[in-house]
């Protein structure tokens, strides 16, 4: 069963738009998340969410690699932040 989900926002004076509630709730969009646009050469808009969710390391094992790290604190870094 293919499902649909469709709403339409306006783009406001600072050029900014807000997802819909729909579309929130049916992608799982989240605070911090990035929405990516893509214009194709024929001017076709394709819009793909890209997930931003913080712990998502915190499960995991540690390894020894010979020094302290701990992933669940290091993956959020920015490059040149640490």
């Amino acid at each position: 069963m293919s499902h649909r989900v469709e709403d339409e926002t306006t783009v406001n004076d600072s050029y900014s738009v807000t997802v819909p509630a729909a579309v929130r709730n049916e992608l799982d969009i989240e605070s911090g998340d990035k929405i990516r646009w893509r214009v194709d050469e024929d001017g076709t808009l394709s819009v793909e969410v890209v997930t931003q969710r913080y712990g998502a390391f915190s499960e995991l094992e540690p390894v020894d690699i010979g020094e302290e790290t701990n992933a669940a604190d290091d993956h959020d870094l920015v490059a040149g932040d640490c």
